[in-house]
C-alpha cells in the first residue's frame, strides 16, 4: 500500500454537499487524495449522510444555496448533533449576514467563497482535517478522563452508604450495607457522566455534598418513622412490614411466599445511578431505612433476580465481614 493511499483510509472522511453535479466533480477531483468524499446534493441527503457516517466524518463542506434549506441549517444540525465535525460554508453568493449569523452561532468554522483557488482549497481542507485529527483525540482523552471521574464518583457514593449505615445504626453494623449493594448490582446500575459542557469539577463536588445531604436526611426522618411505628415488631412480621413501607412509599410491591417482589428494578440503583442533578426519590431513601431499621431486629434480606423484577428473600443475618468488603463491591460496579 502506497503512503497516499494509506493516508486517505487513516484520513476522517469529508463530506460535500451541493446541487450543482459540476462543483461535486471539481470538489472530488480537487480534494479526493486528501480523505474520502461523500456526496449529497440537498440539506436533507446532507442530514442523511451525517447520520449514517457521523462517527468517521471529519469535515462537512456545504453549498449556501440549495433547493429548499440553505447550507447553514445542515451545518446547524451538524454543531447540535455532531460537534466534532468541522463545518466549512462555501457560496458564490455575498450573503454576508447569513454568513456572519452561522459564525457567531457557532456553526461553522470557516467560509469558502467561490470560485476556489484549487491551492487555497486544498490547504484550507488539510487544516481542517488536521483539526478534526485534534478534536478525534482531544475527545478520546476526555471520554478517558471522564471515565476515571465517573467510576470515582460512583466509588464514593458507595462509601456514602456504608457511612450513612454507620452513623445511623453503628460502624459495626454492615449488614444493610451488603443487601443494598447486591440489589444494586442485580438491578445493572450504570454511573450516570456527568455533562461536562455545564459542569466542571467544583460543580460536581457541590451537586453531590447537597444531593447526599438531603439523601442522608430523608433516610434519617424514614428510619425514625419505622422505629416509631413499629414499636416492639418481631422477626415473624418483619417482611410484612418492609412491603406495607414500601408499599405506602409508591413503589410496586408483592407478597410471594416468604419474601416480596418488586418489579421497578430502578427503584434499587437510583442513588448509585442516576445523575448529581436529580434529586434521590423518598421511595430509595425508604428502601435503605427499611434495611437499616431490619438490621435492629438482627433480620436480612437477600435480593435475587426473578425475571425483570427483584426478589427479596428472607436471609441469614450476618455479622461479620473482611475488612475490605467494601473494596470488594466498588470492583464489581
Amino acid at each position: 500500500m502506497n503512503e497516499a493511499k494509506a493516508t486517505q483510509e487513516s484520513a476522517p472522511a469529508i463530506i460535500f454537499v451541493d446541487d450543482e453535479a459540476t462543483a461535486v466533480k471539481y470538489f472530488q477531483r480537487a480534494i479526493g487524495s486528501l480523505a474520502p468524499v461523500l456526496t449529497g446534493s440537498s440539506v436533507e441527503e446532507g442530514k442523511a449522510l451525517l447520520d449514517a457516517h457521523g462517527d468517521k466524518v471529519g469535515v462537512l463542506v456545504s453549498d449556501q444555496r440549495m433547493p429548499g434549506e440553505f447550507g447553514n441549517e445542515l451545518l446547524r444540525y451538524a454543531s447540535e448533533r455532531y460537534p466534532h465535525v468541522v463545518r466549512i460554508l462555501t457560496t458564490a453568493y455575498s450573503e454576508i449576514d447569513q454568513t456572519v449569523a452561522a459564525v457567531n452561532l457557532g456553526h461553522i468554522h470557516r467560509y469558502i467563497k467561490k470560485p476556489w483557488d484549487i491551492t487555497a482549497l486544498r490547504m484550507e481542507l488539510k487544516q481542517a482535517l488536521e483539526l478534526a485529527d485534534l478534536r478525534k483525540e482531544r475527545d478520546q482523552l476526555l471520554r478517558e478522563k471522564l471515565g476515571v471521574l465517573q467510576k470515582q464518583t460512583l466509588a464514593t457514593r458507595i462509601g456514602l452508604v456504608r457511612t450513612l449505615a454507620a452513623a445511623l445504626i453503628g460502624p459495626e453494623r454492615f449488614q444493610p450495607v451488603e443487601t443494598y449493594l447486591a440489589a444494586a448490582v442485580l438491578a445493572d446500575v450504570q454511573g450516570s457522566e456527568p455533562d461536562w459542557l455545564v459542569l466542571d469539577y467544583s460543580d460536581l463536588v457541590a451537586a453531590e455534598s447537597a444531593r447526599n445531604g438531603s439523601f442522608g436526611h430523608l433516610i434519617a426522618e424514614n428510619l425514625a418513622a419505622l422505629r416509631n411505628r413499629h414499636v416492639g415488631s418481631t422477626v415473624g412480621n418483619a417482611v410484612a412490614a418492609v412491603a406495607d413501607t414500601l408499599e405506602a412509599a409508591g413503589l410496586k410491591v408483592r407478597r410471594e411466599g416468604d419474601g416480596i417482589v418488586l418489579e421497578e428494578r430502578t427503584a434499587f440503583a437510583e442513588f448509585l445511578g442516576e445523575p448529581a442533578s436529580k434529586a434521590v426519590s423518598v421511595q430509595h431513601a425508604v428502601w435503605l431505612a427499611s434495611l437499616l431499621w431490619l438490621d435492629g431486629l438482627d433480620f436480612a434480606l437477600e435480593p435475587v433476580r426473578k425475571g425483570e423484577a427483584i426478589a427479596l428473600l428472607p436471609a441469614q443475618h450476618k455479622t461479620e465481614f473482611p475488612v475490605d468488603r467494601l473494596a470488594t463491591w466498588i470492583e464489581q460496579f
